[in-house]
């Protein structure tokens, strides 16, 4: 199937074609008592229909040949904070024993050869960790040494996108909330590598999810996912990279599907990057913007994303620009949740 290169964009196309304006209330700032009453806008490309219903409302619009695909990616509580509270760290990598790239906040405190100290553990049992920074990287990214490996369960938070934890303090509230380390993962989690969750797994159930065929993919979620395109055009955005893998059996329950809905971006990007959809691990770093004909997804189960993203441009891939934003002012409109801890949207 021929389809356009998603490493070029138009000449000329531009970030500022993917904007849009939300009121900052319409920020989800803590997920749904339950993961499945979410709200679903379900968008029927053929009939060109809107429909507003709840996520429980999925197995309505499924079929039993349908396949969905999610990303079991697990996120690790990666975001630290020293023990005099001066300065942030986002463990970003791991590069060998001990050894992290991390983005570390405020970055001019954080000079080569500076001892950074962190709590693990708390009460009794709170016992200090030290590393040092060795390097700064090229993007700003700091090469931390931890002097033993760091105990992320007892010192670590989850690493909430800055939008959640502004968002929060303007209301008042803690950045970080114990619901986070739960409802900041999806159910499937199973192998730890990303820095934010994909997120359109969050919805789901263990039960919902098994009235469905389904299989997962692996895409360690990077940072990147979730910064905006900063360059005018689009065609000088460097678009970051990640680590995934299919597994074994993945093509077989591929192949019995009449229909597959990627659930999430990461796993769109996924099964647009594989060579083959046999046992594989690699590295992608597919720019999916229109133009672009997908030719191994037929649906795309997504939250709301934000302007300027590489997420959103993914979206518009499938439905058209102008048509995606045409969606997102009826979602405003009806007051849809947005972004991580937000609702859903269902292209069909």
């Amino acid at each position: 199937m021929a389809r356009s290169s998603p490493d070029r964009p138009l000449p000329g196309a531009r970030a500022s074609d993917y904007d849009y304006v939300l009121p900052p209330e319409l920020i989800a700032t803590h997920p749904t008592p339950r993961r499945e009453e979410s709200r679903l806008l379900v968008y029927d490309r053929a009939a060109d229909r809107i429909d507003h219903r709840r996520f429980y409302d999925l197995p309505e619009y499924l079929k039993p040949d349908d396949l969905l695909v999610l990303n079991n990616s697990k996120v690790r509580p990666a975001a630290l904070t020293t023990s005099d509270g001066r300065l942030e760290v986002l463990l970003l990598d791991e590069t060998s024993p001990h050894h992290w790239v991390a983005l570390v906040k405020p970055g001019a405190r954080a000079k080569p050869g500076m001892r950074l100290s962190f709590t693990a553990g708390s009460g009794a049992s709170a016992r200090p960790v030290e590393a040092e920074v060795l390097k700064t990287l090229p993007g700003g990214e700091r090469v931390l040494r931890f002097f033993g490996a760091p105990d992320l369960e007892s010192m670590g938070e989850m690493p909430l996108p800055p939008y959640i934890r502004k968002r929060r303090q303007t209301l008042g509230e803690k950045e970080y909330i114990p619901e986070d380390a739960q409802r900041y993962q999806t159910v499937f989690a199973a192998h730890v590598g990303s820095v934010a969750a994909p997120t359109a797994g969050l919805h789901f159930t263990p039960e919902l999810l098994a009235r469905f065929p389904h299989a997962f993919v692996t895409l360690h979620v990077g940072l990147g996912t979730f910064r905006p395109v900063k360059t005018e055009f689009l065609a000088d955005h460097e678009m970051h990279e990640e680590v995934y893998s299919i597994p074994e059996g993945f093509a077989a329950d591929y192949d019995a599907a009449t229909r597959v809905i990627a659930v999430g971006t990461t796993s769109a990007r996924v099964l647009e990057s594989a060579p083959h959809l046999r046992p594989y691990r690699g590295r992608t770093r597919i720019f999916i913007h229109p133009p672009y004909e997908f030719k191994r997804i037929d649906a795309l189960l997504t939250n709301f994303h934000l302007p300027h993203s590489t997420l959103l441009m993914l979206v518009a891939a499938l439905v058209g620009r102008e048509k995606l934003l045409e969606i997102y002012r009826e979602a405003i409109d009806l007051k849809y949740r947005f972004f991580s801890y937000g609702d859903a949207m269902l292209i069909l």
